[in-house]
């Protein structure tokens, strides 16, 4: 996993933004969190992570964006698990699951393997158009696409696959959770579906906001990454 520094200014704070499958930091590195570090993770070939980088902030703020939702539950669980002292202030999922490949709760697993066997330049195109809520949306998105080599996004979805199989369930609590009803890329009722089962599974109130927007919409990064913590 890479771990990013988008802001390193010390700050006793830190945003912990957990990206989606094939992504980088580059449509996400001029968000701007107000009197936060911020850190971006992505590339979930592994899910190694550096925790020393944690020890220094009082307060962390989790944040999951579409398969980022799964590899931050595993490896925060793991984290609070070794270090109880580690203070989670708020978690927030948005279009995304703790179950990437599922029938009813995540990515149904003939998409999710179609989209593995047939992966292409033109085939990985047509999903990023999938992502944005429109053309103009997707026109926009292509000024700061991801420019990662495509047999690591392959290699990527293969590894989470593996990783997701051999251990399906995590204890990690999402306090909050984005679900966009035009999310065309991880189905809306199967996200409400796994939240229902988070729900019954860890006994906890988790809030659910349901919205109009699409599996990738600049509105929610830029209130989630940045103008929420102004308000803080």
């Amino acid at each position: 996993m890479k771990q990013v520094y988008i802001i390193k200014d010390r700050h006793p704070r830190l945003l912990l933004f957990f990206a989606g499958w094939g992504a980088d930091e580059t449509p996400f590195k001029d968000y701007q969190p107000a009197d936060s570090d911020y850190m971006l993770c992505y590339d979930y070939r592994t899910l190694d992570f550096d925790a020393s980088l944690l020890k220094t902030y009082q307060e962390i703020n989790v944040i999951g964006w579409s398969m980022g939702v799964w590899a931050a539950s595993r490896v925060m669980d793991k984290l609070q698990e070794a270090d109880t002292s580690l203070i989670i202030k708020n978690s927030i999922a948005i279009n995304g699951t703790p179950y990437p490949i599922d029938d009813t709760c995540g990515i149904p697993s003939v998409i999710y393997h179609g989209t593995l066997e047939g992966l292409t330049g033109s085939s990985l195109n047509k999903f990023l158009r999938r992502m944005c809520f429109n053309g103009e949306a997707f026109k926009e998105f292509l000024n700061i696409t991801p420019r990662r080599p495509l047999e690591e996004l392959k290699e990527e979805l293969a590894e989470i696959e593996r990783m997701y199989l051999a251990q399906p369930t995590t204890s990690f609590h999402w306090q909050q959770v984005v679900v966009g009803s035009n999310d065309r890329i991880i189905p809306p009722d199967n996200q409400l579906n796994a939240w229902r089962k988070e729900e019954e599974n860890n006994r906890k109130k988790i809030r659910v906001h349901y919205t109009e927007d699409a599996h990738y919409q600049v509105e929610l990064f830029r209130y989630y990454l940045q103008d929420i913590w102004t308000k803080d």
